[in-house]
């Protein structure tokens, strides 16, 4: 598979390593929501080659020093077993294209990488001191309904109020229309998660994708 080699859009010329591209298209909102909040804690769910990552850190990490959480376990998800993945690669693609990230900005970024299961990784994040404390978390690990509904429920303890949380793939099925098999969406666990905490939060209108939720109250 051929490297792309392309930094992502608006940041720097650091030679970054990339083979796959789900992440360019959300830039515009993405730009205007990093505006808003002025984020300098983060928590990625699902780093894979680190573009999303690379992205935070060259666009908060230019006026701000910044504390990143990555969380993965670089073995690969159900929506990635028909792309014939090098996982190890891919995780260190992820540890270059973060490095040369972070010696490309100004600012001190403090990138701590949890290589584990989502669910232990949050649950140590939450009671080693960390809860109520993340400006913006991005929820893109496993796409299937109860690892997305574990990885809201615990994400929303380590968000601050006035927090974002993002939740990717939002209508993704690798099944046809009208065959999805909802156990293997994000969209139910998200829909429920929403459902029930619709009095701490609230929804941001934006695209179609990708979800956006704000902390209201915790």
């Amino acid at each position: 598979m051929a490297e792309d080699n392309v930094a992502p859009a608006g940041a720097s010329n650091a030679d970054y390593e990339f083979t796959q591209d789900w992440f360019s298209g959300y830039l515009p909102i993405w730009k205007e929501l990093l505006a808003q909040i002025k984020p300098s804690k983060f928590l990625e769910i699902g780093s894979f080659e680190g573009r999303s990552t690379c992205f935070l850190i060259e666009t908060s990490g230019a006026v701000r020093d910044l504390e990143l959480h990555c969380v993965d376990t670089w073995e690969g998800g159900a929506e990635h077993q028909n792309l014939n993945l090098d996982m190890p690669a891919v995780e260190q693609r992820f540890r270059k294209n973060t490095s040369r990230a972070a010696a490309s900005v100004n600012h001190k970024v403090n990138l701590s990488v949890h290589k584990k299961r989502s669910d232990l990784a949050l649950v140590e994040l939450i009671t080693s001191g960390h809860a109520s404390s993340f400006d913006l978390i991005y929820v893109d690990g496993s796409h299937q309904a109860p690892d997305v509904l574990m990885d809201a429920v615990l994400s929303f303890r380590l968000l601050r109020r006035g927090g974002l949380l993002i939740f990717d793939d939002y209508l993704l099925s690798m099944d046809p229309p009208g065959e999805q098999d909802f156990f293997n969406m994000a969209k139910p666990a998200i829909d429920s998660f929403v459902n029930i905490y619709q009095r701490k939060l609230r929804v941001l209108s934006a695209q179609l994708y990708q979800l956006y939720v704000q902390k209201m109250s915790d």
